[in-house]
């Protein structure tokens, strides 16, 4: 090889060394962008709050009930005073026998009148100061004119719940009386003036309604109230529970002791809510971990190939380094052997 090819390659091989040197350098940046990226990864799994399941002992308590009478009271709050009383708040509960409740539904037919029947019986009015026999009625046709008084005391009462019970209606009442075939007796139903006389009817002024009208009569209800802030006296066993407690009245007089019974109370549907939540947000929790981990998956990947490519290069360079000796000292010793010819 003369001097000025030996020249040539080296220059050649130099520039492919630097290249490669190049190409290296590159490399060694993205697998450093790539272990950054992984490494937020990382800091993102660690800054996840994994979910917790609930306990039921959070959606558990204790509460202290006493019987009055058929009055069930639960206690709500129990405040220690200074002088060693309480102020206490309870729920009374109890059932109501004779309380307006719903009764389904019925097709009322209006006539041209502007009177209200339900099959051949007629619609009447409640809350009226009297009642009179009258024939075409099935039920006050039965009545003396004593029970015909009576009644219509009754039915002001009976608006009276009505009304107090639905308030969202009008104030006014129909009723009709409907027989038990069984027993003899007979049962009231109401119905309210205003849903129906507002009801729309085939013929406008008479025919059948087009909708059903809500229909009442009187049945059971669970009622409560609430007592608020009476003083109260607590009486404990020997292991701190409390058996008794004596409630004063709003004048704080004429105090009644009551035999405390203790029940362990879990709100189901409360800790029902919080065990779907809680499976809710580790369901988020456990796609944002595959999700993750997908990720750096693929950065794992991607560096394991610049990995094998920089040990391509790294044994390029080799290759290199080791022809470049070669080359110089074919260039050593053309130059030595120029000098001795001319010396």
């Amino acid at each position: 090889m003369g001097m000025a090819a030996s020249q040539a390659r080296f220059l050649g091989l130099t520039a492919r060394k630097t290249n490669v040197e190049y190409e290296g350098q590159q490399i060694n940046q993205q697998r450093t962008t790539l272990a950054n990226e992984t490494a937020n990864y990382y800091n993102q799994l660690l800054g996840m709050t994994v979910p917790t399941p609930p306990s039921s002992a959070d959606y558990t308590k204790t509460v202290y009930t006493f019987q009055d009478g058929n009055l069930y009271n639960s206690i709500t709050s129990l405040i220690a005073q200074n002088d060693g009383t309480y102020k206490v708040s309870y729920v009374q509960s109890w059932t109501n026998d004779f309380a307006p409740v719903a009764a389904g539904n019925a097709v009322i037919t209006k006539e041209t009148d502007g009177s209200y029947y339900i099959g051949s019986q007629k619609l009447r009015k409640m809350g009226e100061n009297t009642i009179t026999n009258d024939e075409n009625d099935p039920y006050l046709k039965t009545l003396s004119p004593d029970q015909l008084k009576n009644l219509a005391a009754e039915e002001k009462a009976f608006v009276e719940q009505l009304n107090k019970r639905y308030p969202q209606a009008g104030t006014d009442w129909y009723v009709r009386y409907v027989q038990n075939t069984s027993t003899g007796t007979w049962s009231p139903i109401f119905y309210n003036k205003k849903v129906v006389e507002d009801a729309i009817y085939t013929n406008g002024t008479q025919g059948t309604s087009q909708s059903s009208i809500p229909a009442y009569k009187m049945g059971s209800v669970q009622e409560t109230e609430e007592i608020k802030q009476r003083t109260a006296k607590l009486e404990k066993d020997s292991t701190g529970r409390y058996i008794n407690i004596t409630i004063y009245d709003k004048d704080n007089k004429n105090p009644v002791t009551y035999s405390l019974t203790t029940n362990t109370l879990t709100d189901q549907d409360a800790y029902d809510d919080a065990m779907n939540q809680y499976e809710y947000d580790k369901y988020q929790y456990d796609q944002a971990i595959q999700e993750i981990n997908a990720k750096i998956e693929i950065i794992q990947a991607q560096d394991k190939n610049l990995e094998l490519r920089l040990k391509q290069l790294d044994t390029e360079q080799d290759a290199i380094s080791t022809e470049m000796e070669a080359v110089q000292k074919v260039i050593e010793k053309n130059t030595e052997s120029t000098f001795k010819t001319f010396g």
